[in-house]
């Protein structure tokens, strides 16, 4: 069950470890020759393609996938650019192995056989934070008609209340002004809380420019610094080769300083706190995006982590969602809005934890300078 497209030499040290290993992955890995046979399969491809790894070597790999299967066309990708290039969300369904075998797709090429490639098939896909970014969107959009109707039925009336107690307080005695002033904070509380949620019920179209994301980034490390986070330590890992994103520079600002701040929160409470900051680009990372025809590629990648304590397996499915929070007075709108601005723009974001490791990670489209129009279809 050999991966090498050829027999091991004395000069491949280890290769029984390393075949141990590839064995022991639970994702389906294949190596295939420059004609796109398969020459290798470990165990957990012989499970996904539900045959044996010596009937697997016998058959070219366009036979294991459906018709016109965007993994053929990734092979010859790959081969040209002589880097690994990943396809999410790709369909591999087939009467043999069942017809809903959806899975991400990581192609590369062979380290020391030229025009060999190494295929890995991962079933635990992005399909599913797509799914789950997609409900996101659908709950943050969900409160529209709640937010038009919040700012018409409800403003109105604090506003009378308001003006009430003012007038109360003019004439009321030492001990009471306590009371009128109470009931002017709240009104104001909810006035406050009520313009929060009409940003959501806000679908004018908003001006967008080419953005340097990292421009944005240091603009929110400053205001962190000097206020909430000044306590806290922040790392920044930039690739400063990084094309412009096509975006509204001021919500940028907005998604990210919100996702600071709940880092910096959520670390303030552990020795050495820390927050860090990354970008990067991702070639290759194109996904199937509702409404669009093609796929759309999503190589901006920025990361926010701390090492706080975690958000909890049961909070995390539901984090982007109105009025979910851990904090005690918090409102639950912060990463709904955040959600909902990276999906106007185009991208998505999902989120992973665990104890002294959680990470915001944002992919966003870049800035197509020649084709604004297009670009702007496409978000």
């Amino acid at each position: 069950m050999s991966l090498l497209a050829e027999p091991p030499t004395s000069s491949m040290i280890g290769f029984s470890d390393a075949e141990g290993v590839i064995n022991a992955l639970p994702h389906p890995v294949l190596s295939i020759d420059d004609r796109d046979r398969v020459t290798g399969a470990n165990a957990a491809a012989e499970t996904f393609f539900r045959m044996s790894a010596t009937l697997l070597r016998r058959l070219p790999i366009a036979d294991l996938v459906p018709f016109g299967s965007p993994l053929i066309v990734q092979l010859d990708q790959v081969r040209q650019r002589g880097a690994p290039v990943n396809e999410y969300r790709v369909d591999l369904g087939t009467p043999r192995i069942g017809n809903a075998r959806v899975v991400d797709i990581h192609i590369t090429p062979h380290s020391e056989i030229p025009g060999h490639l190494v295929i890995m098939l991962q079933e635990r896909t992005i399909a599913e934070k797509m799914d789950r970014q997609m409900t996101h969107r659908g709950a943050a959009r969900s409160v529209i008609a709640l937010a038009s109707m919040l700012a018409h039925e409800i403003k109105n009336p604090l506003s009378g209340i308001r003006g009430a107690a003012q007038l109360l307080e003019s004439s009321a005695p030492d001990e009471d002004r306590a009371l009128t002033r109470l009931i002017c904070d709240e009104t104001d509380r909810i006035v406050k809380l009520v313009d929060r949620m009409e940003i959501f019920s806000d679908e004018r179209p908003v001006e967008r420019e080419a953005v340097n994301i990292h421009v944005v980034l240091e603009h929110v490390r400053r205001l962190a610094q000097s206020g909430f986070a000044r306590d806290i330590k922040i790392v920044e890992d930039y690739d400063p080769s990084l094309p412009p994103v096509l975006a509204n520079r001021d919500q940028l600002v907005q998604v990210f300083l919100n996702l600071v701040k709940n880092a910096a929160e959520a670390a303030s409470g552990t020795p050495e706190a820390e927050v860090q900051i990354t970008t990067a680009f991702r070639p290759g990372v194109r996904l199937s995006v509702p409404g669009a025809q093609t796929r759309v590629s999503l190589p901006l990648e920025i990361c926010v982590r701390d090492n706080g304590p975690g958000v909890s397996e049961d909070l995390l499915p539901h984090l982007f969602d109105p009025f979910v929070t851990t904090k005690p007075t918090g409102s639950g709108l912060g990463l709904a809005l955040v959600a909902k601005i990276v999906g106007d723009h185009g991208g998505i974001i999902e989120c992973q934890s665990q104890p002294k490791n959680t990470t915001f990670r944002v992919l966003m489209p870049i800035f197509a300078g020649d084709l604004p129009n297009e670009a702007g279809e496409t978000l």
